[in-house]
Formats: C-alpha cells, sequence, structure tokens
C-alpha cells in the first residue's frame, strides 16, 4: 500500500458518500446509512493499510491527519442522522470528508517511514487520533449551528440540544486530548506544559468552548451562542494548522514536525 492508491480508495468511498447522501433526501434511511457506511468503511481499510505500510501510525503530517478528520465527520453525520434523521447533516458530513480527501489529492504530503523520537511514544497515537475525534466533534458542531443561525425558521429545543451534545462530547475528547499530552510532554521534553505556542492556542480553544458550556443554559441569546461557537472553532483551526504560519511558532514550537 501507496500513497498513490489514496485515489481509488477515496473516489469509492466518495461515490458510496454521495449515495448515501441521495438516498437520505430520497427518503430511504437504510439505504443511505448503508452506503454511507460502506464508504466510511473503505476509507478506514486504506487508513490501516497505509499504516501497515509506513510501520508506523499515519498521524504525523497535516495529510496524515486529514485522512482522520475525514473518516471521522462522514462517521459523525452517519450517526447524527441515524438518531435525529438529519439528512442535511449527512450531506454537510459526506461533503465535507470528501473535501478533505479532495485537499489530499491536490497537495498530497511527505509520507516517511521516519518518525522523530518524541513521537516514538505509546502517547502518540492515543493523543491525535483523540484529537481528531474533538475537531470533527467540533467541526459538526459548527455546521449545525450555521444552518440554525442563517435559516428562516425560529431554532427549537430539540436542535439547541443537539448543538450542545456535540460540543459537550467534543470538548470531553479535547480535555482528554490535552491530558494525553501534557502526560507525552512530560515524558519527551520534561515537563508537563511549557507555554509553547501550540499548547496556547490549545489552551485558548480549550477555554473558549467551556466559556460556551457555561454560557448555553443561562442564555437563549442563539445569536451569541452561535457567534461563539464560529469563533471557537477559528481558534481550533489556529490551533490544528494555522500555528504553522505564525512567525512566533517557526523555529520554536516542538509540535511543529
Amino acid at each position: 500500500m501507496n500513497w498513490e492508491s489514496f485515489y481509488i480508495y477515496a473516489a469509492i468511498a466518495g461515490i458510496c458518500w454521495l449515495a448515501g447522501t441521495l438516498l437520505a433526501f430520497r427518503g430511504n434511511r437504510g439505504g443511505a446509512i448503508a452506503a454511507s457506511t460502506v464508504g466510511s468503511a473503505i476509507f478506514l481499510t486504506f487508513i490501516a493499510e497505509l499504516w501497515i505500510s509506513l510501520e508506523r501510525p499515519p498521524l504525523r503530517t497535516m495529510g496524515e491527519t486529514r485522512l482522520w478528520y475525514s473518516f471521522f465527520l462522514s462517521v459523525i453525520g452517519i450517526f447524527l442522522y441515524a438518531r435525529n434523521r438529519y439528512s442535511w447533516m449527512l450531506a454537510f458530513g459526506s461533503f465535507m470528508s470528501i473535501m478533505f480527501a479532495c485537499i489530499n489529492i491536490a497537495k498530497p504530503e511527505i509520507h516517511s517511514t521516519t518518525l522523530m523520537p518524541a513521537l516514538q511514544s505509546p502517547w502518540f497515537v492515543p493523543h491525535v487520533i483523540v484529537y481528531m475525534f474533538s475537531y470533527a466533534m467540533m467541526g459538526a458542531a459548527t455546521l449545525f449551528a450555521l444552518y440554525l443561525w442563517f435559516r428562516k425558521a425560529p431554532t427549537n429545543d430539540k436542535e439547541l440540544s443537539v448543538c450542545d451534545s456535540l460540543v459537550r462530547v467534543g470538548w470531553s475528547f479535547l480535555s482528554l486530548g490535552m491530558v494525553m499530552g501534557a502526560l507525552w510532554a512530560k515524558e519527551a521534553w520534561g515537563d508537563y506544559w511549557t507555554w509553547d505556542p501550540k499548547e496556547t492556542w490549545a489552551l485558548a480553544t480549550w477555554l473558549s468552548y467551556l466559556l460556551y458550556l457555561h454560557m448555553r443554559p443561562a442564555n437563549r441569546d442563539t445569536n451569541t451562542l452561535f457567534a461563539l461557537l464560529v469563533f471557537s472553532f477559528i481558534l481550533l483551526q489556529m490551533c490544528w494548522w494555522g500555528i504553522n504560519f505564525l512567525p512566533s511558532a517557526k523555529g520554536a514550537s516542538v509540535h511543529i514536525y
């Protein structure tokens, strides 16, 4: 298995995701779930085979983390559709997964088999996978919030509850990822926290979502809440990949590989 095979797997998975979306809008719930699940399974198969081929977890480069992001977005879309019958959420999950797969096709990363010593840690795999799952959950929450924000119909309590659940689960995994990262940092660099630029942006993201969770029970102003979710997601993007373009991080951050 090599990176060139990604085109084939991504194309087949994309077709399945699109087929699932079409079936969902036609009212074929069982067929939509089945087709979309097959697409996600095919995509996960590529990740697993790439893992074996590289002889290391495919979690090092931005391209590799985008693989996990695509997979988790598709799974979350399937789950929300299966549980709440939101056809548009399945469509968003599918299209976003396809978009990130296309980004990987247009901008492939270097996929060497080597890992620097700091990445040869038992914390590496769970830390990054947990973070990618939390990022996907927050992405789904943001898409959901934007949909509710810009549509003409008023937002009801059930819809807000779905949005809240996505943020709670995403924030819980974000917290777990930070704890794992701190333990990993202690093992690799001798300190739990060093105010590295990546750590600073991670903390800002964590606090922003925590603010939403604290404001939500007593605040019925959906405009403020949804704006806060969008702002939090922007912070998340800075933490994930935006940091690579900051002058303060170049040559100073141990998180840029």
